[in-house]
């Protein structure tokens, strides 16, 4: 199922009791992309107390991972509330950091919870999102007159070329949404083309 995941990144700020909460998102389709987001964060921000962060990778109706860090913070005060806002919203491929400058006023264990589960929500709300479109990747043998009608049905179907060759036939790499696949395919074999069918992406 198609579900939405970050445009861009995005981060916001909090204050409360002169801690300073700067929450980021950030699109990660895998724990790598993940990690060398975190990494990033604490390059930018090296004087700060604390990088708590939480991802969830797939979709959020069923992740494939989900991870947490309370760097430091005590024990379920942090990473974890974090990862309750994503799983309880519907963005999919995501890492949050929570980046905290402590303000010399202890908050609590309550107080952290509130405090990271705010920052994190503040910066979901007003994330900029897009749905996430899984591909196939195609390869496709074709004679010349059949490769007009190959491109117009990529271009309609938000598709795209990636690589044509032409020899005693044309060979057209290209990518097509999940959903295109099966047409796609059925009207290569009444046309008399072949379709070898690859791996599948997301973009």
């Amino acid at each position: 199922m198609p579900y939405q995941i970050p445009k861009t990144t995005y981060h916001t700020r909090y204050e409360i009791k002169k801690s300073q909460f700067i929450g980021y998102a950030a699109h990660a389709p895998c724990r790598e992309d993940a990690m060398a987001f975190v990494a990033s964060l604490k390059a930018k921000y090296p004087d700060a107390g604390h990088h708590c962060w939480a991802y969830l990778l797939g979709s959020p109706a069923a992740p494939e991972s989900i991870a947490m860090s309370d760097d430091g913070e005590p024990s379920g005060t942090a990473g974890k509330p974090i990862l309750n806002v994503l799983q309880h919203n519907d963005i999919g491929d995501i890492i949050i950091v929570v980046v905290r400058y402590f303000g010399g006023i202890k908050l609590g264990a309550g107080g952290l919870v509130r405090a990271y589960s705010s920052s994190a929500q503040m910066t979901l709300e007003s994330l900029p999102t897009h749905q996430l479109v899984k591909q196939t990747s195609l390869r496709v043998t074709a004679d010349f007159k059949h490769e007009q009608f190959v491109r117009h049905f990529a271009q309609q179907h938000s598709g795209s070329i990636n690589e044509t060759q032409y020899h005693t036939a044309v060979t057209i790499a290209m990518l097509l949404p999940d959903q295109a696949v099966e047409t796609f395919t059925s009207l290569g074999d009444s046309m008399g083309f072949t379709v070898e069918i690859g791996q599948s992406a997301g973009r």
